[in-house]
């Protein structure tokens, strides 16, 4: 198959706003372009119309090389919806290629993440859910899926969401929320678990709390979280504040209930 790009107004731009168009910068007398490009090659032969392969002979295409600042090659550049998304210099070995690709591409499910975003904000974590499983099942490296399921479990299933969040690193662009989750999910296991906590005359206060997460509650959850605060900041190892910020961090700044919780929660931190 011909990759090479005679207009790239129409088989770049115009493409990848159907389909994600890897555009390969390239030039004859370039060794690492001659030996990457046959990789690339292949790849697009494999990609079952995930994304498209472009090739662009900077030297028959100079302006177009001037346009996307192209100094050294080959230069790979990732478009989506006419824009550079994500981008490499240098041959690299095909194993990084698919671990660019994997994190660079639209994820094939979009549509059905968005959807389960609105579920989620509706408090239908089951649909959600039914959507989110086969995501999971099928990228196992989409982070953003793997959190929403988690959500979507966290009530239901504690344990699950925390493995599912495992994988889930500090380098995730998903990290904050993921870590929320676990915060939120552990006190959910800790809502049927009361001998696990430390005896204190804050105990019961701190489980109406936990058990308040797991209904779903989440003004009543902060209100009890922030009594035990202004009561005693220590208890399980600072468990109040954390449950506080991982409550804000799930539901997002703008959320109702943090406009109504989060001045309370501060004054209550530094009193």
């Amino acid at each position: 198959m011909n990759h090479e790009v005679h207009d790239f107004e129409k088989q770049v731009l115009e493409r990848s706003r159907q389909i994600p168009v890897l555009v390969d910068f390239w030039a004859p007398w370039c060794a690492p372009c001659r030996a990457m490009g046959p990789v690339l090659e292949r790849m697009a032969q494999q990609a079952n119309g995930r994304w498209e392969l472009a090739k662009v002979n900077t030297e028959e295409n100079q302006e177009v090389a001037a346009a996307f600042d192209i100094a050294s090659i080959p230069a790979v550049k990732l478009f989506v919806n006419g824009e550079v998304v994500d981008e490499f210099v240098g041959a690299l070995p095909e194993p990084q290629i698919r671990r660019f690709l994997e994190s660079a591409l639209p994820s094939p499910s979009a549509k059905d993440l968005a959807e389960a975003r609105r579920l989620l904000s509706e408090g239908a974590n089951d649909p959600a859910a039914k959507l989110l499983e086969p995501i999971v099942n099928v990228e196992g490296g989409n982070d953003e899926a793997r959190v929403l399921l988690a959500q979507a479990l966290l009530r239901a299933a504690p344990e699950r969401s925390m493995t599912l969040l495992e994988p889930i690193g500090p380098d995730s662009d998903f990290a904050e929320k993921a870590e929320a989750l676990r915060i939120l999910a552990r006190l959910v296991e800790l809502s049927s678990q009361p001998a696990s906590l430390p005896e204190a005359n804050v105990r019961p206060r701190y489980l109406e709390g936990a058990r308040a997460v797991k209904a779903g509650d989440f003004a009543a959850a902060l209100e009890a979280f922030i009594e035990v605060l202004e009561r005693d900041k220590s208890y399980d190892n600072a468990g109040s504040q954390a449950a506080c910020k991982a409550i804000f961090q799930l539901l997002g700044t703008r959320h109702p209930v943090v406009e109504r919780f989060f001045r309370p929660f501060s004054s209550a931190l530094h009193s």
